[in-house]
């Protein structure tokens, strides 16, 4: 397992962060000890969980299998998606932030985060509210590290910007979707992470499952499967279900078939290429998968394979003309 700096913190953390979404719901309590047990003897010092997941079932879960290992471990979690029925149970105002960071420390089982996310952006709260209630977190200790999810470019770099004008922590670490079939943050958010020393951690590595290659797009799909979730299936369906991705697919198995190896970890080990790129965020439904997904950390992608996903991305997003130079 390799170790990066977050960004341009001293904070290290391993190149594979174990994702807990779906501990709680389809992973029991005990799967899921189990898994991050193994994990940890693995060499990931990496965790991520958030709020939302599974209305904080998974904090629970994953404060109770991490006791004793708190102080080794990095550990994120995240605010803004509603957590109650109220106006204010939801967003990045100063009041929901202050609430929430309470709650999940009482479930998490500790008195501080390593890493604390705003999930989403809030188009209702002023980003200076959002980062003067962030920054207070870290003076009070507890939060050590501040960051942003599923933000564009330009907001991480107004967030940036306002946090260098009045002198507040600001995001060290932006979390953002990436994968061989979604490769947008390309273009213009990792440049400025490049550029700005923020730290990148990558979700969906595998599509919602679709790099697994199991799926079949002329049959439903399975229940016991990501997209099938009451929760979140029909969104990850939209995201990733469609007939030109299922064509990459079957270019992408073909390219990681030459070379002996799953698509699972072949995508993961293209993702961990990557320089500006800190860690990546891998979910495991079983210690099975689990190893699956950790052995890509020992695989290394040659100059031609990289090129033959290069070529299947601009065939699935053809850039005709881009407006900055």
């Amino acid at each position: 397992m390799q170790y990066k700096r977050l960004g341009r913190t001293g904070l290290k953390v391993s190149e594979l962060c174990l994702g807990t979404m779906v501990f709680g719901s389809q992973v029991d309590g005990a799967e899921a000890t189990s898994i991050l047990k193994a994990a940890l003897a693995a060499g990931v010092n990496f965790f991520d969980t958030a709020d939302q997941y599974v209305q904080g079932r998974s904090e629970e879960i994953v404060g109770q299998a991490l006791r004793g290992e708190r102080q080794s471990v990095v550990l994120a979690t995240k605010v803004a998606n509603r957590m109650g029925p109220g106006p204010n149970d939801v967003g990045l105002s100063r009041k929901h932030i202050m609430q929430a960071i309470e709650h999940s420390l009482r479930r998490l089982g500790t008195d501080y985060v390593d890493l604390y996310y705003a999930h989403l952006p809030d188009y209702d709260t002023p980003i200076q509210e959002t980062l003067r209630a962030m920054d207070d977190l870290v003076r009070q200790g507890k939060v050590r590290y501040t960051a942003c999810s599923n933000f564009r470019a330009w907001q991480l770099c107004k967030a940036l910007w306002v946090s260098d004008l009045y002198h507040l922590a600001r995001f060290d670490c932006i979390q953002s979707p990436y994968n061989l079939l979604t490769r947008d943050i390309e273009y213009e958010l990792l440049p400025l992470c490049d550029s700005e020393g923020v730290g990148v951690t990558v979700y969906n590595p595998l599509a919602g499952g679709l790099l697994t290659a199991k799926h079949d797009p002329n049959k439903p799909p399975p229940r016991d499967g990501r997209f099938a979730l009451d929760s979140i299936g029909q969104m990850y369906y939209e995201r990733y279900w469609s007939a030109g991705n299922f064509e990459a697919v079957a270019r992408l198995q073909e390219i990681a078939s030459a070379r002996g190896q799953s698509l699972a970890r072949f995508s993961l080990a293209w993702i961990l290429r990557s320089n500006t790129i800190t860690s990546t965020i891998f979910g495991a439904t079983s210690l099975k998968q689990l190893e699956e997904n950790l052995g890509a950390a020992e695989l290394t992608l040659s100059e031609e394979e990289l090129a033959a996903c290069d070529d299947v991305w601009r065939h699935l997003r053809p850039l005709r003309f881009f407006y900055g130079r």
